[in-house]
């Protein structure tokens, strides 16, 4: 028989296990380090937990081409003043995207540093309500085909864009004639 003693005992070796457990658990998010913009599960959480992207960070890749499309999408000014346009799409991430970045920024309420980093790629993918027009991510099927598992679509304020979540969590989006995946470490887009 247990006394209230040894209980106690196991009830902290317990604790401190399961503490260890689950700080040595990596969480089921996506990563730069993973290689791909990616999710699991939801599609209305994806984008904020992705790498950073700007002049220094992944600055010529697929998933900077992405977020190109997105302000595109949102119809934010480039620094010349016109709006930001499909030859501004070139996956480089150049003075042009930092500065229409920090346009979107500013639209969006947060901190215009013209650096897309978690709280900025995740506010793209907040949860489309078709009855309010509100949000900018809408579910719009499945498929059985592993290469175009989800078909999302992006609403911007300007246009709205079609892309895929993969069965392996993998985003892809077609850009210039050809579909690509949004790659923190190569780029075709151009």
């Amino acid at each position: 028989m247990r006394t209230t003693r040894s209980r106690a005992a196991t009830g902290v070796v317990a604790a401190l296990a399961t503490g260890a457990l689950a700080l040595g658990a990596s969480p089921a998010s996506a990563a730069a380090s993973d290689g791909y913009v990616s999710g699991g599960g939801s599609f209305y959480d994806d984008f904020n937990d992705e790498g950073t992207l700007s002049t220094s960070s992944h600055a010529k890749s697929n998933a900077t081409c992405l977020w190109q499309i997105i302000l595109y999408a949102e119809g934010v000014k480039e620094s010349n003043g016109t709006l930001y346009d499909k030859s501004d799409i070139d996956g480089k991430f150049g003075a042009n995207t930092k500065y229409a970045t920090k346009q979107l920024q500013r639209a969006w309420g947060l901190t215009q540093d013209g650096i897309v980093g978690k709280k900025t790629f995740g506010a793209a993918d907040e949860k489309w309500n078709a009855s309010t027009r509100a949000g900018e991510l809408e579910y719009r099927g499945s498929s059985s085909d592993a290469s175009t598992r989800y078909k999302l679509r992006y609403h911007g304020s300007r246009y709205y864009f079609d892309f895929y979540r993969t069965a392996s969590g993998k985003y892809r989006f077609y850009h210039d004639s050809k579909w690509m995946y949004a790659s923190y470490s190569s780029t075709g887009c151009a």
